[in-house]
């Protein structure tokens, strides 16, 4: 139960977590998704390969589509890469950190479904059996009146009744499928072998510290977004709750017959008028903040913090004199 709840702690610490958790569901759905799936061979010369590898091809597409979506590097990535300049120059790096990320998480749900297709073998027996050299084998059923093709066509279709009391079908699907299941785990090995030299040949070609660097300014992008949007939802309830106050201050005065509630008299006080003034920095019309969210977009402010320090110092000098003042 602790292994879990540090499982899930993992998985909700931050943005990079939850993508990788993302892509793990849809990684294990892909395997539900195939066990779950009823595959049935046409045995027709003319179909057998081309359903066998749609059925290989176009889920793997699916699935990867479906990973770009719900990941969120591609949003940040995307948002990075489209965004005018203004007062902050671009890092081609992040973008490119971002789109590696972006790939390689969305590409392990299709990898799970073509190694579990050839592991499994079905799909490729259905594509291939027809290109099996039938002289290999014996018990070929010769009284069938069909073509040699046609009679491999039909040898998924074990339950056909040419190849009742026969070895034959058996025999050529478990060639076929030693085919497969030997493609399969040798993509797996060469994946595994290639993210293991990865792990030990990136640190020799490139500056640790210059990918530190790009990792932190990619959380910060993430980071800068999801603070964009609270501060906007926070901005727009107090936008909201001056303008329904205000409303319904008028239609107070509007209406005397009406009694004060004295709930409203607390949320409509100077002290609550003051403490919002405050919060809405002297927004105070909607093309105000429409020209503040226009101007975020087309000149993003600098990644200097020297200015708001200096602010909040000179708020700090400005409360001790009026303190030493007073006393």
């Amino acid at each position: 139960m602790e292994r879990l709840k540090l499982i899930l702690q993992y998985f909700q610490s931050n943005s990079e977590s939850i993508s990788n958790g993302i892509c793990i569901v849809l990684a294990l759905v892909s395997v539900k998704l195939y066990t779950s799936f009823d595959f049935n061979c046409p045995c027709l010369p003319q179909y057998n390969k081309l359903y066998s590898l749609g059925v290989m091809v176009v889920p793997p597409i699916i699935l990867f589509f479906l990973g770009v979506l719900v990941n969120r590097h591609t949003g940040v990535m995307m948002d990075e890469w489209m965004r005018p300049t203004g007062k902050r120059s671009k890092n081609p790096a992040v973008v490119k950190y971002l789109f590696s990320a972006m790939i390689q998480r969305a590409m392990l749900a299709p990898m799970v479904w073509i190694l579990v297709t050839l592991l499994d073998g079905k799909i490729f027996i259905c594509a291939f059996s027809v290109s099996v050299d039938p002289l290999l084998f014996s018990g070929m059923p010769n009284n069938t009146g069909l073509d040699v093709i046609k009679i491999m066509a039909k040898v998924p279709c074990k339950e056909d009744i040419i190849f009742r009391n026969r070895s034959f079908h058996k025999a050529v699907s478990r060639y076929v499928r030693c085919y497969s299941q030997a493609i399969g785990w040798s993509i797996l090995l060469f994946l595994i072998v290639l993210g293991a030299l990865g792990r030990l040949i990136k640190p020799c070609l490139e500056d640790h510290a210059t990918f530190l660097q790009t990792r932190y300014w990619s959380n910060y992008l993430d980071v800068e977004e999801k603070l964009f949007d609270e501060t906007c939802v926070l901005h727009a309830r107090d936008f909201a709750r001056t303008c329904v106050v205000q409303f319904f201050e008028n239609m107070r005065e509007d209406v005397e017959f009406c009694p004060p509630h004295p709930q409203f008299d607390k949320h409509f006080s100077k002290d609550w008028e003051e403490e919002e003034a405050k919060t809405l920095h002297g927004l105070t019309k909607q093309e105000q903040v429409d020209n503040l969210i226009k101007q975020w977009y087309f000149s993003k402010p600098e990644l200097d913090v020297t200015t708001a320090a200096n602010r909040t110092r000179m708020c700090v000098t400005c409360k001790d004199e009026r303190q030493n003042l007073l006393f």
